[in-house]
């Protein structure tokens, strides 16, 4: 996969957060993961060594708050960044490419991840249904008989299991950031074939 940044480029994105005012280098790490809508996060070790060099080369000015080292972009930083706003709007352009890139990329391995999971509950439909079909019981025996109830609440328990992790999965993913839109919509996708792709492995 291509470099999300083209060289030199982050540097000149990280001038451009910091013009809105100081920020600490979690906070430029979230900046770029919510501006990427999810698709990327920076690493500690990619942001601090270009923020260190942009400190010796006077474009950034670092000050303590506590634990935390804030980084403030300096009049030389400002100069730098007013001549090169055209190269900075190509970086703007960049980085909507890398997120319908990255996306789209989501959405491929998601899409391959359900074909296979379609596959295997095809096959295990399949199986199901030989195995009403050469059993010693109908389906209608099944469905009122003590093992078939049984059969039915733990498949309702496995679904609220599965209801309850996902949501707690959703709410720690919200404390740490909101839920962009292209993840919402990944959801959606993702349950949508998935209660499709359980409907079709029900015996018919």
């Amino acid at each position: 996969m291509p470099p999300v940044f083209a060289h030199g480029a982050l540097r000149l994105y990280l001038l451009a957060l910091l013009e809105s005012g100081p920020k600490h280098g979690y906070e430029l790490i979230k900046a770029l993961n919510e501006r990427f809508g999810g698709t990327y996060s920076p690493s500690a070790g990619t942001i601090y060594p270009r923020l260190g060099k942009l400190e010796e080369e006077g474009l950034v000015a670092t000050e303590s708050e506590g634990r935390r080292t804030n980084y403030h972009i300096t009049a030389a930083g400002l100069a730098e960044l007013n001549t090169r706003r055209d190269e900075l709007a190509g970086v703007e352009n960049d980085i909507s490419a890398s997120v319908r890139r990255l996306a789209d990329n989501l959405r491929d391995d998601i899409r391959a991840n359900m074909r296979g999971l379609r596959a295997d509950l095809a096959a295990t439909a399949e199986a199901a249904r030989a195995s009403v079909r050469t059993g010693d019981f109908t389906a209608a025996a099944t469905r009122h008989s003590p093992e078939g109830q049984r059969t039915l609440k733990e498949a309702e328990m496995l679904l609220q299991a599965f209801r309850d992790d996902l949501r707690v999965e959703l709410r720690l993913q919200a404390s740490r950031q909101p839920l962009s839109p292209e993840a919402l919509e990944t959801v959606r996708t993702v349950l949508d074939q998935a209660r499709i792709s359980i409907r079709n492995s029900l015996p018919g």
